[in-house]
């Protein structure tokens, strides 16, 4: 029998669970440390982020002793089918939850992930701002024929995951029409798959985003409906795509730096994004607000068919 601590909050309606469990990890850099729980623990992220303790949304993080003394931690995140190699959503969360256990105060703080060092700061009304790593468009107007739906146009990005942003068809992004819209995403996503675009070193293009009008133009500049690695759509205004969205802006010369962008998500809930440009890299700077809604201990019983996660057979 095992039992594993965690802390669950939400970030604009997308869940966060962090692990607050000491783990072998080593000593080496975020990457090497992200294979070895990739390797030895991937029965945590079995267990913690997927059905029946966890939906399939669900987006977990461990906590790992930093290797820059100036930074906080360093932070490993995974969901329902892998690892990833940043999480803007969860990084709000993550932050959110450390001010919680009183572990850090309002201010900035330096925090490691596999795919570089990300710098938060903690407000003192309790929002969060993620400055990410930098970001870029890869691939501008990649035109595909998915089928039963027919031409699609968009970029590929990297905003600390790979995008492909769609630009046409226009839709209409409704909450109501969120199963039509995962379907659509999914194609899109199995027609990357079957062609091979990737993105740079052959990273899979595992993130799909729409793009439409937001409910309201005073509120934001966009509403966005971003399918998830796990099949899931990302509740929140996704801080990764939020970041290759201001990328693909920048590289049209449609933002400039340190203009406000407003993202809407599908749910209504709105991320504040902008970017500096640092030896002519793009770096998105994401914010928004995460809210702890449990404390708990989660049972292991090796007893149970479904300890690790309900799986295919």
């Amino acid at each position: 029998m095992t039992t594993l601590s965690v802390v669950d909050s939400h970030t604009g309606g997308e869940p966060t669970r962090v692990i607050d469990q000491d783990l072998d990890l080593g000593t080496g850099p975020l990457a090497q440390r992200r294979t070895l729980f990739q390797e030895k623990f991937d029965w945590i992220r079995r267990a913690t982020c997927t059905e029946p303790r966890a939906s399939e949304a669900m987006v977990g993080a461990i906590l790992t002793p930093p290797t820059n003394p100036l930074a906080v931690t360093g932070v490993i995140f995974f969901n329902n089918v892998d690892v990833l190699g940043m999480c803007g959503h969860g990084m709000i969360g993550v932050v959110a939850t450390l001010a919680y256990q009183r572990k850090i105060q309002p201010g900035k703080h330096r925090i490691e992930t596999p795919v570089g060092d990300v710098l938060a700061t903690l407000h003192e009304n309790g929002e969060v701002s993620v400055r990410n790593v930098p970001s870029y468009r890869h691939l501008a107007d990649l035109e595909l024929n998915v089928p039963g739906y027919g031409s699609v146009m968009g970029d590929v990005a990297y905003g600390g995951n790979w995008f492909y942003l769609v630009k046409s068809p226009a839709m209409t992004l409704s909450y109501s029409d969120r199963d039509e819209l995962l379907r659509f995403t999914k194609a899109i996503r199995h027609t990357l798959d079957k062609q091979k675009v990737t993105g740079a070193h052959e990273g899979r293009i595992d993130h799909i985003e729409l793009y439409g009008q937001p409910s309201s133009e005073l509120a934001a500049n966009s509403r966005n409906f971003v399918l998830c690695p796990g099949g899931e759509y990302d509740r929140s205004p996704c801080g990764t795509g939020t970041s290759a969205k201001i990328a693909i802006l920048a590289a049209e010369g449609k933002l400039a730096p340190g203009q406000i962008w407003r993202q809407e998500s599908i749910t209504g809930s709105i991320f504040q994004a902008s970017y500096d440009l640092v030896d002519d890299q793009i770096v998105p700077t994401i914010r928004g607000s995460a809210y702890v809604t449990a404390v708990s201990q989660l049972i292991i019983n090796p007893a149970d068919q479904f300890a690790f996660g309900i799986q295919a057979r």
